[in-house]
């Protein structure tokens, strides 16, 4: 068993790294903006994370509701137009997730 100052000792060191984890991209901000590759991952992450979430969707869509595609197609292409003419991405997800969910709500798009 452990003694009251080991588990004090390992809440600390945990604190530690957590702090140190959460400062890092901080700290490293100005070193990290010179370097091309972060310009072309900010340039492609927010569509590659949206194609994510969207195979996910459609992966695990429910089925045995009837209508069942209708929903996810209808805010598949708002999140898409969004982004196409918004280009906003928090946006885009938050409008296409609240939409999804108002729709399989509906008793006509949920049924």
């Amino acid at each position: 068993m452990m003694s009251s100052s080991q588990v004090l000792l390992g809440i600390a060191v945990m604190g530690a790294i957590t702090w140190l984890l959460r400062a890092l991209p901080f700290v490293a901000e100005r070193w990290l903006q010179g370097h091309p590759w972060v310009g072309k991952v900010r340039g492609f992450l927010p569509t590659a994370i949206m194609v994510i979430l969207l195979l996910h969707t459609v992966s695990t869509g429910d089925a045995s509701r009837s209508n069942w595609p209708i929903a996810e197609v209808v805010s598949i292409a708002v999140v898409m137009g969004l982004q196409w003419f918004v280009r906003h991405a928090l946006l885009s997800i938050f409008t296409g997730t609240g939409l999804y969910v108002l729709l399989v709500n509906l008793s006509f798009f949920g049924g």
